[in-house]
């Protein structure tokens, strides 16, 4: 569709301060770590040299006879100066460690991850330093940085323990960045995962009864990982999931040929590509307690007698999480469009 006067472009629409806020909050940094590197990184570093040659000479003059000795202010100057030095110091080796060891990554999620780490860390020197820099000695600001961490534990105690879940969550792995998962009554994809809270693009929900994105954003509390089962849809070794469709037809129908025609049909569509991943699934359970369970590596059909008085007929296969819906849905007109065309055969209840 074009647009018109009354449908702005979508460039348009991102250039709105309310969207543009909106995408650099969905966009987390690093997501999508187009690795630097030292062609693209040049006048950042450069900016950082020259501060430290020039914040290093100064401390160097400072120290030397030009200057009166033993001036409070002189002392002072000389430990902004040498903070200073160490801030620009940090970040040059932030930005060196994500040009030569960052960016060599394999993926966007493992690159987006160290890239947390390395930041949060940077960050956490550079409040040492400048809180020794502020206090005369490291006595005194050992003993300032405990009580003002007694303090802060106590006063932000919900947020230390976000900061700790977040630190769970990059080692532990419940979920990483583009995982589909649910936790608690919240289902979605994880789109950041941030110091304090993780972000949830919603699939499903309770507006729709399917699993196509609603369009809402979530937003949890690290810490609820800590107490809440995280069901993930997405794990690396296995990403896939089992899924099944149901007709309810009459006990007089054929059931070898309802089974048949279900069968088939999902065979040709998801035939090869589940037997690949039934082969998969078979090797890892091989390696758990759980390897005698029976597993067929092409579509199923069950026959279950409900309490409404017919059959149950149901077909199960194996899907991407992602694509549930939209083979599903794809299934489901086939598999009508064959059942159908034999009325005598396949008894669906009546109205």
């Amino acid at each position: 569709m074009k647009p018109t006067a009354q449908s702005p472009a979508i460039p348009d629409l991102e250039k709105r301060p309310d969207i543009e806020q909106t995408l650099r909050q969905l966009t987390p940094k690093g997501r999508r770590l187009d690795a630097p590197t030292l062609r693209r990184s040049w006048l950042s570093l450069l900016i950082y040299a020259t501060l430290i040659v020039v914040l290093g000479g100064a401390y160097f003059v400072s120290k030397s006879q030009f200057f009166e000795q033993g001036s409070t202010y002189k002392a002072y100057g000389e430990r902004l100066l040498l903070c200073g030095l160490l801030i620009i110091a940090l970040l040059t080796g932030e930005k060196l460690i994500r040009i030569h060891l960052i960016g060599k990554l394999p993926d966007d999620v493992s690159r987006y991850n160290a890239a947390q780490v390395v930041r949060f860390s940077i960050w956490i020197a550079i409040c040492a330093v400048t809180l020794s820099t502020l206090l005369s000695t490291w006595t005194t600001a050992l003993v300032s940085l405990g009580l003002i961490s007694l303090v802060l534990g106590l006063a932000l105690q919900a947020p230390l323990t976000n900061l700790f879940s977040w630190l769970y969550i990059l080692i532990r792995a419940p979920y990483r960045i583009g995982d589909r998962i649910k936790i608690g009554s919240a289902s979605g994809d994880v789109i950041d995962v941030g110091l304090f809270d993780t972000t949830l693009w919603e699939f499903g929900g309770q507006y729709l009864s399917t699993d196509h994105p609603s369009g809402r954003v979530i937003k949890f509390p690290n810490s609820l990982v800590l107490s809440t089962p995280v069901y993930n849809y997405s794990w690396p070794l296995f990403p896939y999931l089992w899924n099944e469709i149901k007709f309810y037809v009459a006990y007089q129908s054929d059931l070898e040929f309802v089974a048949q025609t279900m069968r088939e049909a999902a065979r040709l569509e998801i035939g090869a590509e589940m037997r690949e991943h039934v082969a998969t699934y078979r090797a890892l359970l091989a390696k758990t307690p759980v390897d005698e369970i029976e597993v067929t590596d092409e579509p199923r059909v069950l026959f279950r007698a409900s309490d409404n008085g017919h059959i149950e007929a149901i077909v199960r296969y194996l899907v991407p999480p992602k694509q549930a819906g939209q083979i599903k849905s794809l299934l489901i007109r086939k598999m009508l469009k064959q059942l159908n065309q034999e009325p005598n055969r396949v008894l669906f209840p009546k109205p």
